[in-house]
């Protein structure tokens, strides 16, 4: 669901500000070189959009999927349900769903919400090209066929090749179920839910099977991927199948920096910072580091066929970069780095601007 590759961190290369237009110049000839079909960017801070442009195809009411961007919408969903009293980080999966128990791996009996948001579990690493099981094996409503690839998923062995973290797609699986049955709803309504209180319409899926005017994803020969969507995306729903716009996924992303300040009242700031830092390497959502300045970077890049999407939040500095693409090559991930690292990061430090 994401692919991984160094992060450079170079967040001003210019002493002084590029101003916006230099700035979508200089983005679009990296869209034309890269060959990009869409590529939308927004620079923001906690309350200000320094720069949001949709560029190439890309126009401002199209959706992209944001593959395993997913993960941190999945968790801050967990965190409202854990604050609401309906569920705690150490809750086992089994403590809800005491009747798949039986046929279950026994390493897996005391897996817990916490260990199955933060790869901190032994479930078999899986993502939506691998094989098995196959389609005609897991059949029914989307949340039925969730439940069959789960049982599945929880008789497979054990890993034995990892340390302490597993990066993979099953605990999230998993962990969406403990949201629904916690939550009375399918893990989209809770979603939807959430994305209503803060003004943010949230989809699942290929965006342009219900609506032909959306954008199409292009896989790694550069062609439109067919209109569809793939069940297996459908059974990883809550580590990766989200699409949103570029305006919409930018308020999120302010939330989380709102949150990091201390200045949302949805969670208490004590919990952004657990859902972005609180394990090592990653947390709930997010992988972190800290940079050669001491600030606190969290980032995650979204792979799910057909579109690449990458997030970047500097807390200390307050300020948030978002890259979104429709085409999955190898040599996008250059693209993005090359913009995050060159262009979107020369923000003025005493006001902001808003063009498209």
């Amino acid at each position: 669901m994401r692919r991984f590759f160094p992060v450079t961190i170079l967040i001003l290369l210019c002493k002084l500000p590029v101003k916006a237009q230099q700035q979508r110049i200089f983005a679009d000839s990296i869209r034309k070189a890269y060959q990009i079909p869409a590529l939308g960017y927004a620079l923001v801070s906690a309350d200000s959009i320094y720069d949001i442009q949709l560029l190439g195809e890309a126009k401002p009411q199209h959706r992209f999927r944001i593959g395993s961007n997913t993960k941190a919408i999945t968790c801050m969903v967990a965190a409202l349900l854990v604050q609401e009293g309906r569920l705690h980080w150490d809750m086992r999966f089994f403590d809800l769903f005491p009747e798949m128990k039986a046929a279950a791996h026994p390493a897996y009996h005391t897996l817990t919400l916490q260990q199955l948001l933060t790869f901190r579990n032994k479930l078999v690493k899986y993502t939506y090209t691998h094989a098995a099981p196959r389609v005609s094996e897991i059949t029914g409503s989307e949340a039925i066929q969730r439940r069959k690839f789960a049982a599945w998923l929880l008789r497979q062995p054990p890993v034995t090749d990892t340390a302490a973290i597993n990066l993979s797609n099953s605990g999230y699986t998993l962990a969406g179920m403990m949201l629904e049955r916690a939550g009375g709803q399918d893990y989209m309504a809770l979603v939807k839910k959430f994305g209503a209180q803060q003004h943010i319409h949230f989809g699942a899926g290929n965006p342009n099977v219900k609506d032909s005017t959306q954008l199409s994803g292009h896989h790694e020969q550069g062609l439109p991927e067919p209109v569809r969507n793939n069940p297996k995306l459908n059974w990883l729903m809550a580590a990766g199948n989200i699409n949103v716009s570029l305006d919409d996924y930018v308020r999120f992303i302010q939330l989380q920096l709102k949150g990091l300040k201390g200045q949302s009242l949805l969670l208490p700031r004590t919990t952004f910072e657990y859902l972005h830092y609180g394990l090592p390497f990653f947390a709930f959502g997010w992988f972190h580091e800290q940079d050669e300045n001491g600030h606190h970077i969290s980032h995650n890049t979204g792979n799910p066929g057909g579109f690449i999407t990458d997030v970047y939040i500097d807390r200390e500095a307050d300020r948030a970069c978002i890259i979104f693409t429709n085409i999955q090559q190898e040599k996008t991930y250059e693209a993005i780095r090359i913009l995050r690292e060159k262009c979107i990061f020369n923000y003025p430090k005493n006001g902001g601007y808003v063009t498209r």
